[in-house]
């Protein structure tokens, strides 16, 4: 018996910043190994350089191989045009493996294209579930678990989750989460040259760091209105960092509340992931309702509050870091802040595996390789 000596082809398909920064862990692996090709593909989903470019400079990231420009769109219309676009990329490429990030329409766009071509798909962040069907991250990320042949989960209970779905245990792997590789490498490049505090004149700990952009919060009138009527509240305490996501940015001009907002809130441009990690980790609080930040916070071992009604990280809630509230008024919300900023910190504990994801995952790779290309 003998090894096929070709490389394994991989493309990887990304279009989101918290994409960019799990894809800058796995490929800094991926192409330090000898026996693996990668080909980048960004669909486009953030596209502005503050949303995108700058994320490619600051994690190292490879310059796109393709760049499909998909831009903004409704769901079904921006799913279809990336599925359009990534079928393309494969008729022409043939990889071995599509690789697929998150929970994003790219990352179903990805699956879906792959899995009509009969070309194997890994998820990287598998079985994460909010279990609430209303939200597009949840679809995603249950019909792409379910495209695929290979699940690499961040955490046991995503693994458990796989499980109850009846996903055969032969596909699911425990790596743990890439966010914790990259929290790692990058948290120390940050501290040496990011000048974001110094530039927004801000002392550690004298500042609550806020994000928000989903569209369950953004998309409804109420919640925007309870979400920032609430910082304001909180803002005369204590200043509110905000960096201002286009599409929140649109839902507050819509509504009448942009204006009143930035007399009270410290609004700013969406920054790049080291400027990002260097305001978490010196906020005194975080609020948001981003999945990524919400571990980002942990990793940092900040105090977290989640502006929604689940998450799907229910480590972090179980260890105290990080508590949920529906964003239904603006009382509740302030509320909700000032006892977060009081509370005591969580339980410490390593639920998201050692920083050594990205290995776990090329080594799977490999493994698979080796079983299926023997030839006589």
């Amino acid at each position: 018996m003998k090894i096929k000596d070709e490389n394994v082809k991989i493309i990887s398909v990304v279009g989101a910043r918290p994409q960019f920064i799990k894809a800058a862990a796995v490929s800094r692996v991926l192409r330090k190994t000898q026996e693996v090709r990668e080909i980048l593909v960004h669909t486009g989903q953030h596209y502005d350089a503050n949303m995108s470019e700058v994320f490619f400079e600051e994690l190292e990231i490879p310059r796109p191989d393709y760049n499909l420009g998909i831009g903004s769109a409704t769901h079904g219309a921006q799913t279809g045009r990336m599925l359009e676009a990534i079928e393309e990329v494969l008729f022409k490429e043939k990889p071995d493996w599509v690789l697929v990030y998150g929970d994003t329409n790219s990352t179903l766009a990805g699956a879906l294209a792959a899995v009509k071509l009969h070309i194997p798909v890994a998820h990287i962040e598998a079985g994460l579930r909010s279990f609430n069907r209303r939200m597009p991250e949840e679809i995603n990320r249950v019909l792409t678990d379910h495209a695929s042949d290979i699940l690499f989960a961040p955490t046991q209970t995503a693994v458990e989750n796989l499980r109850r779905e009846g996903i055969s245990e032969e596909q699911i792997q425990l790596v743990g989460d890439v966010m914790y590789d990259a929290a790692l490498y990058y948290g120390k490049k940050a501290e040496q040259q990011s000048q974001i505090l110094n530039r927004l004149e801000l002392k550690p700990k004298e500042y609550i760091l806020a994000t928000i952009h989903r569209a369950e919060n953004t998309d409804d009138p109420r919640r925007l209105r309870a979400i920032f009527e609430g910082f304001a509240e909180v803002a005369r305490e204590i200043k509110v960092v905000l960096p201002l996501h286009p599409r929140t940015r649109a839902a507050l001009v819509e509504v009448g509340l942009y204006d009143k907002v930035i007399g009270s809130i410290c609004l700013i441009e969406p920054v790049g992931y080291l400027d990002m990690v260097m305001l978490e980790k010196n906020a005194r609080a975080i609020v948001t309702d981003s999945g990524g930040v919400q571990k980002e916070a942990f990793f940092y071992r900040v105090p977290c509050l989640t502006l929604r009604e689940e998450t799907e990280w229910v480590e972090l809630v179980d260890l105290g870091w990080n508590r949920i509230i529906p964003p239904t008024s603006k009382e509740r919300v302030s509320a909700g802040i000032r006892e977060n900023l009081q509370a005591s910190a969580g339980l410490d504990g390593y639920p998201y595996g050692d920083g050594k994801a990205a290995e776990k995952i090329v080594q799977a790779f490999l493994l698979y390789r080796r079983k299926h290309t023997c030839v006589s």
